[in-house]
């Protein structure tokens, strides 16, 4: 049956990638508070677009908190293919709500561009605002790791919210170094409109993202190719073909649609014994997959 060669997964339980929302949602109180009180010491309008993203990150786990807890319930009466699809809701969320801080973000850059303002205890707003900067990366990475681990675009999308902001925490912090060195103070409203540039990119990525899975986008080439190899080693009987392979991906699940000719002669039961055997072998290979296979009489 399955060779030995081929990649096997471990099938994670959605429920139990709650942690990592948990941690994203601890870290994002924490950096909230921290970035607040930098941005209140200094009045940098670069460090308040800062906590505003930091706030947008904490709202932003909730939602991903709620799609991973839906993604986790099985099928029922009226969602037969379960609610996998539900991660993509959270990632067009998460999209949107880096929109609208971006916007609050420019907003308030081209405000104080019209009406500069002195900075104030610059040290301990860098000092407070580089904490934060850590704690994101850390759990950004922690995140993004999981995700691709686990096959979560809602861990992935929020790990990667993360490091966008640990990128606007990085330019705010050089913009708000120049401006202590140099003393032009236009560089902190400049440098927070770039970052809400950047910011915009990255929900546009993210919205693009969940609208592709919304679409039922195929299982990427790789995954394919394992499908097609697991086919091919458990079909090698000569009289057994496969006619059609069709493939779509609902957040962490996967479907696979096969289509087999076999012998008229055979029995139901040897036919069926090797759609089982199909549905047995690229499950072992893929987990989180649900295979469908239609057999086909050959023609005589």
């Amino acid at each position: 049956m399955q060779d030995a060669s081929f990649p096997v997964a471990t099938p994670q339980n959605p429920r139990s990638l709650e942690r990592y929302i948990w941690l994203s949602i601890v870290t994002a109180i924490a950096t909230v508070a921290i970035k607040a009180v930098a941005a209140w010491l200094t009045n940098s309008v670069g460090l308040w677009s800062d906590a505003m993203e930091s706030t947008v990150n904490l709202v932003a786990a909730l939602v991903a908190l709620w799609a991973l807890r839906l993604a986790a319930k099985p099928a029922d009466f009226n969602h037969d293919f379960g609610h996998g699809k539900a991660e993509y809701m959270s990632a067009a969320v998460e999209g949107s709500l880096i929109f609208v801080a971006a916007a609050v973000i420019i907003w308030g850059a081209v405000a104080r561009l019209f009406s500069p303002a002195p900075l104030e205890q610059l040290g301990l707003g860098l000092a407070l605002s580089m904490l934060a900067t850590v704690l994101n990366l850390g759990t950004g990475l922690v995140l993004l790791r999981a995700g691709r681990r686990y096959r979560s675009i809602t861990l992935e999308a929020d790990g990667r919210h993360l490091l966008t902001d640990v990128w606007t925490s990085v330019g705010v912090l050089v913009a708000i170094g120049l401006v202590a060195l140099t003393h032009w103070q236009i560089l902190d409203p400049v440098i927070a409109l770039v970052v809400g540039a950047n910011i915009l990119l990255t929900g546009y990525r993210l919205v693009r993202r969940s609208v592709v899975g919304l679409l039922d986008a195929a299982l990427p080439e790789e995954e394919i190719a394992i499908v097609s190899a697991v086919l091919a080693e458990v079909c090698d009987d000569p009289g057994v073909e496969i006619t059609e392979l069709k493939t779509r991906e609902s957040g962490r699940q996967r479907f696979v649609y096969a289509t087999l000719s076999v012998p008229g002669s055979w029995t139901v039961k040897r036919s069926h014994d090797v759609a089982d055997d199909v549905e047995n072998a690229v499950s072992s290979a893929l987990p989180d997959t649900t295979t469908f296979v239609h057999i086909e009489p050959a023609a005589d």
